[in-house]
């Protein structure tokens, strides 16, 4: 018999995290553009995952081990495949500057860290505390659009400040307010206008 919990509640997690996979083989080819749409992916799974997984019905079990699941899958999506496609990127920058990615891993293990140990609390109030780390699923990839449409920037360092300010947001103790209603629409339409134009530009 497995261990672990299967419904359908977790469908759109184990979708993100394929997704997910997939986007960090492209960038170890170094087809950048393929990866910020699997990033992009991810992270309208994770946007819906939890509504969805309430729709479902649900023992206490399996709800915990839906937000472990979920929690687990963040790491992958949203630290892991945006650090492949980081260091792709600036692969010309000094090596010692890499460090911007141990920074924005660890900055993202902390703040998962924390929004686990505060999810109760936190499901009543408007707020987070620190920028959730999907943000950086549309974050990334809006960067890399405008990019491809004015080439000319010098992109190796504004991505590095991207990925250093990203992290700083991760733990830094500031109120983001939660997303709800038509701001998922928002998000989703915005997250398929930057896949739209990576594909067109790219």
């Amino acid at each position: 018999m497995l261990i672990g919990k299967y419904n359908k509640s977790v469908i759109l997690t184990y979708i993100g995290l394929l997704s997910s996979a997939i986007g960090i083989y492209f960038a170890f080819y170094e087809m950048l553009s393929y990866s910020m749409i699997c990033l992009i992916i991810s992270g309208i799974c994770d946007l819906f995952d939890g509504k969805f997984a309430r729709m479902c019905k649900r023992n206490d079990e399996e709800k915990e081990f839906g937000v472990q699941i979920d929690s687990l899958v963040d790491v992958i999506s949203f630290l892991v495949l945006p650090c492949c496609i980081g260091l792709k990127i600036l692969i010309n920058i000094p090596k010692v500057l890499n460090i911007v990615f141990v920074f924005y891993m660890l900055a993202g293990i902390i703040r998962l860290a924390w929004f686990n140990m505060n999810s109760n609390k936190d499901e009543a109030t408007k707020y987070y505390i620190g920028l959730p780390v999907t943000y950086s699923a549309l974050i990334i990839p809006l960067v890399y659009a405008i990019n491809l449409i004015y080439a000319n920037l010098s992109i190796p360092y504004i991505y590095f400040s991207i990925y250093l300010v990203i992290g700083l947001a991760f733990i830094l103790n500031i109120k983001i307010v939660k997303p709800k209603g038509i701001w998922y629409i928002i998000f989703a339409i915005l997250a398929i206008a930057v896949i739209t134009l990576i594909i067109m530009m790219g």
